[in-house]
C-alpha cells in the first residue's frame, strides 16, 4: 500500500489546501484506533495555525476512545521523550509558517512506514467515542530538568548565540544555556505566528553568522521550528553542517558506530574509516536513523541538515541536546579547530520543482553511470523530497567545479524529461 499522505516526517502541507482541520481530525482519530486508544500527549509548535489544528488532532483522539493531553507549545523531541504511549505533534518542522502537519511517536519511536500505512487505512474507520481531552501541566518543567541532568555541564564564560527560529525552543533554550552559567544572545526567540522559520533558525543561518561576529561569541546554534535539529556557527561567523557537528561528537563521545543518510558527506565515511568507526548508511529522514541505531545497537547518528541522534539519554533527535553535547566537546577548543578535523568532499545542490515526486529514468541512468564513473572520487544522487514538492540534486566530488558541472547538467536533464 502506498501512503497517501505521511511523507518523510508525517503528515505535512499548506494548511487550508491539503492539510485541513479535517484530516489533522482524521488522523487523530485513525491513530487513536491504530493504538488502542489510552493517553495521547500532544505538542505543538508556535504557528499560529497550531491551536485550530491541535483542537482538531484532539477532537479525532476523543471520538477514537482516547484520552488528548495537550501539553501547548513543546519542542518535537520533548513530547517523544515524555509520551508514555502515543505521542503527536502539531508542527511542520522548519517548512514556512503557511505550512503545517502532524508528527507522531509510538513509546518515544517514529512510526514506520508500515504503521504509517495502517493508520491510513483507517482514516475513515468508524469511531466509537467515549473520550476525553485535558490539559497536561509541567510537562516543559520535566523536560528541561531531563536536558539539564543528561546533557548539561559547566558552560561558565562561554558566549553563545541561539537562535530559536521564533519556534518551539523560544521558551526553552535561552534559560537552558544560562542555567549552565553561559553568556547568552538569543535571537529568533519572539514567536508571532507569523515568523516561525523567516529568516532566521537552520534553515537560514545568515543572522546567526552576523550576530557571533558583531557579539563576539564562542559559537552560534541555530534550531528549526520544532527543534528536533540543529546547526552551529564557529567564532569566525562560518557556518557548520550536520557532518561537521556529527564528526566532532563522534570523535568526542568515543563510538564504534554511527549512523547517518545518503546525504552524508564522502569526507565523513573517510574520516570515520581512518578512527576504525563503523558507518551504517540509511535513506533520508531521522527515523530511518533510529531505526539503524536499534537495529545496529548504536547511540550515535544524524544528518547533515542537523537532526543528531544520542540514544544514551534520550529517544529521539534534539537540537538542544546536541548543542549542549557539541559545547562539551570543545573542551577549550575553538569551534573552528574542532570542526577542522573533517576534510569535506565539495557538494553542490539543486531543488527541481516537480508536480509529482517521481524521477524521470533517464535521469536515474544518467546519475548512476556518472557515479559508476567517478568511483570513489565523489558520486551523483537524485531523490523525491518527502517533505517538499521538489526532487533534489546532490553531486559529490573532489573539486566543487565538476560538482557544480554535473549538478547542472543533472537538473537541466531533470527539466528537460519533465517537460
Amino acid at each position: 500500500m502506498t501512503r497517501r499522505y505521511f511523507g518523510t516526517d508525517g503528515v505535512r502541507g499548506v494548511v487550508g489546501e491539503m492539510l485541513t482541520a479535517e484530516l489533522v481530525e482524521r488522523v487523530g482519530r485513525a491513530a487513536t484506533l491504530w493504538a488502542g486508544g489510552g493517553r495521547v500527549f500532544v505538542g505543538r509548535d508556535t504557528r499560529g495555525s497550531g491551536p485550530e489544528l491541535e483542537a482538531a488532532l484532539a477532537r479525532g483522539i476523543a471520538s477514537a476512545g482516547g484520552a488528548a493531553e495537550l501539553a501547548g507549545v513543546l519542542p518535537t523531541p520533548a513530547v517523544a521523550l515524555l509520551a508514555e504511549g502515543l505521542g503527536a505533534v502539531v508542527s511542520a518542522s522548519h517548512n514556512p509558517p503557511s505550512d503545517n502537519g502532524v508528527k507522531l511517536f509510538q513509546r518515544g519511536a517514529k512510526l514506520t512506514d508500515a504503521d504509517e500505512e495502517a493508520i491510513e487505512a483507517l482514516l475513515d474507520a468508524p469511531a466509537p467515542g467515549g473520550g476525553s481531552v485535558g490539559r497536561s501541566e509541567g510537562a516543559g518543567e520535566r523536560y528541561v530538568a531531563h536536558v539539564l541532568e543528561h546533557f548539561g555541564s559547566d558552560l561558565s564564560g562561554l558566549r553563545v548565540a541561539v537562535d530559536c527560529a521564533n519556534g518551539a525552543m523560544s521558551g526553552f533554550a535561552p534559560r537552558v544555556f544560562e542555567a549552565l552559567g553561559a553568556e547568552v544572545h538569543a535571537i529568533g526567540a519572539e514567536p508571532d505566528g507569523t515568523n516561525i522559520n523567516v529568516g532566521c533558525g537552520a534553515t537560514n543561518l545568515v543572522t546567526l553568522c552576523h550576530k557571533v561576529r558583531e557579539a563576539g561569541c564562542d559559537l552560534g546554534v541555530a534550531f528549526d521550528g520544532d527543534g528536533d535539529r540543529m546547526l552551529a556557527v564557529d567564532e569566525r561567523g562560518e557556518p557548520l553542517d550536520g557532518d561537521q557537528i556529527l564528526a566532532i561528537l563522534a570523535l568526542h563521545l568515543g563510538v564504534d558506530l554511527v549512523a547517518v543518510t545518503v546525504m552524508t558527506n564522502l569526507g565523513f565515511h573517510r574520516l570515520m574509516a581512518e578512527h576504525g568507526i563503523r558507518v551504517v548508511t540509511t535513506p533520508v529522514g531521522d527515523r530511518y536513523v533510529l531505526e539503524a541505531l536499534r537495529r545496529e545497537g548504536g547511540l550515535l547518528g544524524g544528518e547533515q541538515s542537523g537532526h543528531v541522534v544520542w540514544l544514551r539519554d534520550h529517544v529521539a533527535g534534539d537540537g538542544l541536546a546536541a548543542a549542549l553535547l557539541l559545547c562539551g566537546a570543545l573542551r577549550g577548543r575553538a569551534l573552528s579547530e574542532a570542526a577542522a578535523v573533517l576534510e569535506r568532499f565539495p557538494q553542490a545542490q539543486r531543488n527541481v520543482r516537480v508536480s509529482r515526486r517521481e524521477v524521470p529514468r533517464a535521469v536515474l541512468e544518467e546519475a548512476e553511470r556518472l557515479t559508476a564513473k567517478l568511483g570513489e572520487r565523489g558520486r551523483v544522487l537524485v531523490r523525491p523530497s518527502g517533505t517538499e514538492p521538489v526532487v533534489r540534486v546532490l553531486c559529490e566530488a573532489e573539486n566543487a567545479e565538476d560538482a557544480e558541472r554535473m549538478c547542472a547538467s543533472i537538473a537541466a536533464l531533470m527539466e528537460e524529461e519533465l517537460g
